[in-house]
């Protein structure tokens, strides 16, 4: 019996699709917990504030709070190392391999932002959300194109994955430069010595990656206490990591990559998810969707998303910068660009930095990514659907 049920959580770990429908399973939870009899015990478990460190040196933030600082810190770190990699040997390695998701990660960035900011131009206390439906769930938008099996072509998976960690990249430049609090001059210069430190490290190929996590808990702490958000700490960390340069070189880059993996997918973003996801539903109507903030959203993340990728591809591809992904058509492509809606954690995260001295419009931030996020996850899945039987 213990075989049988544990052969099953194997096969359920090995698809491609796994992480996300984890995200799916726990935004649902979330949603359910939230709007029945334990949601007082949901909101307030995440509001109890917890102390880690020892003595002076330690920090007492709320659950909510070490998770989005915290965990989602190591997920940036993950991140940057997969962006890394991409960039030095992956898909992005080459400029003519690049250069179509990167075009269509321009326009999925861009246009959601502008039509956001169109929406909320007569309420200046909202427009700093313009960022929130220009991110893209890897997870999520991956998992989704995964259910399909070979019905949908490599390449397209290729193009999603590449645009998806471009996206990222300007995810991680936005909130660097567009969502960082009021400096302190003595904790940048900490993060400075400290990031000297690890460049050392790397110049000196060290191969163990405990002295980088040793600096990298300062490198958090300081980053934390600096104003920089937090999450940019895994970033500066993960950019010094050492990566092989020949095929059988050692790479500690891709043996950390490998190692926290399965943590990043099935255990942090599945718990953002639950601590972030969570709206009380009650009085909801479809005038709430019609509030700036909820409809600038979700009409970024359904419309702008799908509008951005799709013309700003279709014109590097008539002009001969890109071409189109081998085995697609324009059909399926423009579903995958349906599916870059799918907005989900990242945007979430997002908002919670955009909104994070008026915590009053989060309600508003997650019903239009959930709603925008849905939507692009329906649509974009039917079309591609309809496409692969068009073969």
């Amino acid at each position: 019996m213990i075989n049988y049920i544990s052969s099953g959580f194997k096969w359920f770990f090995k698809l491609e699709a796994a992480s996300g429908i984890l995200l799916l399973i726990s935004a649902v939870i979330a949603l359910y917990v939230s709007n029945s009899n334990l949601s007082n015990l949901y909101f307030n478990t995440l509001d109890k504030y917890v102390f880690i460190g020892l003595n002076q040196f330690g920090l007492k933030l709320s659950v909510l709070h070490w998770i989005n600082d915290a965990l989602m810190a190591i997920f940036f770190f993950f991140v940057t190392l997969e962006i890394k990699r991409e960039f030095l040997q992956g898909e992005l390695s080459s400029l003519k391999q690049a250069m179509l998701p990167i075009i269509g990660a321009v326009g999925g960035m861009l246009v959601p932002a502008l039509i956001y900011i169109v929406i909320n131009i007569d309420t200046p206390s909202t427009l700093n959300g313009w960022a929130i439906p220009s991110a893209t769930d890897i997870a999520f938008s991956i998992g989704i194109l995964s259910l399909l099996g070979s019905r949908v072509p490599i390449s397209l998976k290729v193009f999603l994955t590449a645009l998806a960690i471009i996206d990222d990249l300007g995810a991680i430049v936005i909130i660097a430069f567009f969502y960082t609090g009021e400096l302190s001059f003595k904790y940048l210069i900490l993060i400075i010595i400290t990031f000297i430190f690890l460049v050392v490290l790397n110049r000196l190929s060290v191969k163990k990656f405990v002295p980088y996590l040793f600096l990298g808990l300062f490198l958090w702490f300081f980053t934390y206490k600096s104003g920089i958000h937090a999450t940019i700490a895994g970033v500066l960390l993960a950019s010094v990591i050492p990566h092989r340069k020949k095929e059988h070189d050692f790479s500690l880059l891709i043996k950390v990559e490998h190692a926290i993996s399965p943590y990043v997918a099935y255990f942090i973003m599945p718990l953002f998810a639950f601590a972030n996801a969570g709206v009380s539903l009650e009085g909801l109507t479809v005038s709430s969707l019609l509030e700036p903030v909820p409809l600038g959203i979700l009409l970024g993340l359904f419309v702008g998303k799908q509008l951005g990728v799709f013309i700003f591809s279709y014109v590097s591809i008539k002009f001969g910068l890109a071409s189109l992904p081998n085995n697609s058509n324009w059909l399926s492509f423009y579903a995958v660009g349906i599916l870059t809606g799918i907005g989900f954690t990242m945007s979430l995260f997002v908002g919670n930095l955009a909104f994070v001295n008026n915590m009053d419009y989060m309600d508003g931030v997650k019903i239009g990514v959930l709603s925008g996020s849905l939507l692009s996850t329906i649509v974009g899945f039917v079309l591609l659907l309809i496409s692969s039987k068009k073969k």
